[in-house]
């Protein structure tokens, strides 16, 4: 049923940044291999953000090779946690969620992270069915069992707390509600990212004072985005998303920095470790360019979220728009009645632009192209005859056609 320890070290390392304590897991692997019994693995969903990206699957994808390992793969939906805010590399208090809105975007988070795990192999389950069943004196009793000290160890904490920022108590209460799902689950092993290390910890410290014995902990790095700088966030538009379609997939892949080529391979693709190895040979050659190991990156994600005909399909798209300098074949059509428009106003309404103000500083970047003239004035008026294109960025197009 399970491959050797050592077989699954090899997987289960892959990519990640800590695996606290390895020592524990292997005798855990060699437990779970005596007993043909899998490991429960335990990863927490934060449903405040129900837009899923591949730097949320970098994660997920661990958790589905455990599962390919034979072990048991847990989803906890924070629904009732969502309602605290996690606090994790925030500078201040989050806004909290109705259970309502937790539970919707709770839904919306494991139908997209099912394009990365085995559906009908994943336990989901929401910690509002344990913790929304403790009343105050359980309460009381886990508190108890954590020091502020310790909770000011945690870093952000203590940057907000020297810099004399508010930091509410139920903040603190967040890591002890999660180290209750491990509890609660009896969890073996707990993923997350990197900015989860000090909650994981929390768990560990926790599940021995319920008697049980700790889970192992490991981390996963925290992506970059297409930016290859920021976290890959969506509010900083930096993103590659679960559902984006695959032309915009290999857009965006094409458009990262050289030196984030290797890491994209390593946490967002399967190819081999033997692959990666010749991936960074390749990198390191001064001769070698560096796009060519892009376009392979790109069709490598899309198989992952699509399959080989659509990363074909969007290789050539690509090939089209940016190599050829053609017009996309597919494009979205606005229908206008008006011979002239406002520039700013037109790229809000139809869609290029999601407010005057991103208007605005697309024009002023340079951004924006009307039939493949660049335009730099915000009060521009276009005329609209029968029908224009404008480009915005690199990807973006839209046909605007005047009815007659």
């Amino acid at each position: 049923m399970f491959a050797s320890v050592n077989e699954q070290l090899e997987v289960i390392r892959r990519g990640a940044v800590d695996i606290i304590p390895e020592d524990e897991l292997v005798r855990k692997l060699e437990q779970s291999i005596r007993k043909q019994k899998p490991l429960r693995i335990k990863l927490g969903c934060d449903p405040s953000r129900p837009d899923l990206h591949i730097g949320h699957a970098v994660v997920l994808r661990k958790l589905r090779q455990f599962q390919t390992l034979g072990h048991q793969a847990i989803l906890v939906i924070g629904d009732f946690t969502g309602m605290i805010g996690d606090p994790s590399g925030r500078n201040k208090t989050r806004p909290p969620l109705s259970l309502e809105e937790t539970r919707l975007n709770g839904q919306t988070y494991f139908d997209q992270a099912s394009k990365i795990l085995d559906r009908e192999k994943t336990r989901i389950v929401y910690n509002s069915d344990w913790l929304s069943k403790m009343d105050f004196s359980d309460v009381i009793r886990l508190s108890s069992k954590y020091t502020v000290a310790r909770m000011l160890e945690r870093d952000d904490f203590e940057k907000r707390y020297r810099a004399g920022e508010p930091i509410s108590i139920h903040e603190f209460l967040y890591p002890l509600a999660q180290a209750m799902d491990s509890v609660a689950l009896e969890s073996d092993v707990e993923l997350g990212g990197t900015d989860q290390r000090f909650n994981l910890l929390v768990g560990r410290d926790i599940q021995r004072e319920y008697n049980q014995e700790p889970q192992v902990i490991l981390t996963m790095p925290v992506l970059e985005g297409t930016d290859g700088v920021q976290k890959m966030s969506k509010s900083l538009n930096n993103y590659i998303g679960l559902n984006d379609l695959p032309n915009d997939i290999f857009g965006k892949v094409m458009s990262i920095p050289d030196n984030m080529i290797y890491k994209y391979f390593e946490l967002a693709t399967d190819v081999s470790n033997e692959s990666l190895k010749d991936i960074r040979r390749k990198l390191e050659d001064p001769a070698f360019n560096p796009s060519l190991l892009k376009r392979e990156l790109a069709r490598e994600i899309i198989r992952l979220y699509y399959d080989e005909s659509s990363a074909a399909e969007a290789e050539t798209e690509f090939n089209k728009v940016f190599r050829d300098k053609s017009l996309p074949e597919d494009m979205p059509v606005f229908t206008v009645s008006e011979p002239r428009y406002g520039l700013l106003k037109l790229l809000t309404e139809s869609g290029m632009a999601s407010s005057g103000n991103e208007a605005r500083r697309l024009v002023q970047q340079g951004a924006i192209s009307v039939n493949q003239v660049r335009l730099n004035d915000e009060k521009a008026v276009i005329d609209i005859d029968k029908e224009i294109v404008i480009k915005a960025g690199k990807r973006k197009f839209v046909r605007v056609v005047r009815k007659p």
